[in-house]
């Protein structure tokens, strides 16, 4: 067991987090004791922890002199992917996000080891799919980063794809053109574009077609070529569409398909081009599959909660050979009698 008194410098309470969740995660995820008293922060524990916790604050004070200002979420992110990785660094995250981010309104900072791998996967792959519950981050680091790839000139366009299938309702006819008549299905990208640009810049490369709304219906016979293209809302393709849209990718081209199995919106959700996808492709060279789970969701800590109880539910129902209801039904007399009841002629 190894103690050290770490000095408490002007600013380093946003460090803390709120009701300090931050050196709660510290300990639980490293194992040792953290002290907050009036002259030092006194850390206890096994060598190789207790030096790390020392790193952390550290670093986090060098940022601070650097003029780098994280809040909270953001910075109790980082510092679970600093947990979960001894050879990863808040200074090197910092340093990765700033290149992610070159020209961008927002840092691109993955908050969890599973968006990381998804971060890293979309850098090093041409293909990425990313499947996991809302609110994971899924839509959002996809497109970030293919405006990371925009401004650094690596792709000249991005393509925007998404099935235009409601959300069990049907809102018929939809009036205006094309392009506004597919708007409404691609608004999680819009909002996404407009966070990290400034508006007047995405709207100008809306206008010019950089960025390109590009409905899945339309697709056939193209090759996408120089050009990130992002699929979002993929549960919701049949595997012919899905078929369809993995064999568009041109030279020097990046794809991003993201979904969530358990919120397909097709008449039969066993048909769902995805599922198929994840069942076919597994294994093809230049492919990765990122799965996240409820832990990495980013969103109101209630969303990971809700989650949680709908996988729970979930599993509990197909355990289930029968609802109570039916079940009883079935073996009472009123059923028997049910049966004898002649149809009408």
């Amino acid at each position: 067991m190894n103690k050290k008194a770490i000095e408490i410098t002007p600013g380093i309470e946003p460090l803390y987090g709120t009701r300090d969740e931050n050196l709660r995660l510290m300990e639980d995820g490293l194992h040792v004791n953290i002290d907050l008293r009036s002259d030092a922060i006194h850390v206890t524990g096994p060598d190789d922890a207790v030096n790390r916790v020392v790193g952390i604050f550290s670093d986090f004070d060098s940022l601070r002199k650097s003029g780098v200002h994280l809040h909270n979420g953001e910075l109790h992110g980082m510092l679970k992917l600093v947990i979960a990785d001894p050879a990863v660094t808040l200074r090197s995250l910092m340093d990765a996000g700033k290149q992610r981010s070159a020209g961008v309104k927002r840092m691109v900072q993955p908050r969890s080891p599973n968006q990381r791998k998804y971060v890293e996967s979309i850098e090093q792959s041409d293909m990425t799919f990313g499947l996991g519950p809302a609110g994971t981050g899924k839509t959002y680091l996809a497109v970030a980063m293919a405006v990371s790839a925009l401004v650094a000139k690596k792709v000249s366009r991005i393509i925007l794809v998404r099935p235009a299938v409601e959300a069990g309702e049907r809102l018929g006819f939809l009036p205006g053109s094309l392009q506004e008549k597919v708007d409404p299905y691609l608004r999680p990208l819009y909002d996404a574009l407009y966070d990290l640009l400034d508006p007047m810049k995405v709207d100008k490369l809306l206008e010019s077609n950089v960025i390109e709304v590009a409905p899945l219906a339309f697709m056939r016979g193209r090759t996408l070529s120089d050009a990130f293209i992002i699929m979002d809302e993929a549960q919701n393709t049949t595997i012919e569409q899905m078929k369809m849209f993995v064999t568009r990718l041109g030279n020097n081209s990046k794809a991003v398909i993201t979904g969530d199995l358990t919120q397909t919106d097709l008449p039969n959700p066993k048909k769902s081009g995805l599922l198929d996808a994840l069942n076919v492709l597994s294994g093809v060279e230049g492919i990765k599959f990122c799965h996240f789970e409820d832990v990495d969701v980013v969103r109101h800590h209630l969303v990971q909660r809700i989650v949680r109880a709908y996988d729970s539910y979930g599993k509990a129902q197909q355990q289930l050979p029968l609802p109570i209801g039916e079940a009883v039904l079935a073996g009472s007399p009123l059923a028997a009698e049910a049966k004898h009841i002649p149809k009408p002629q």
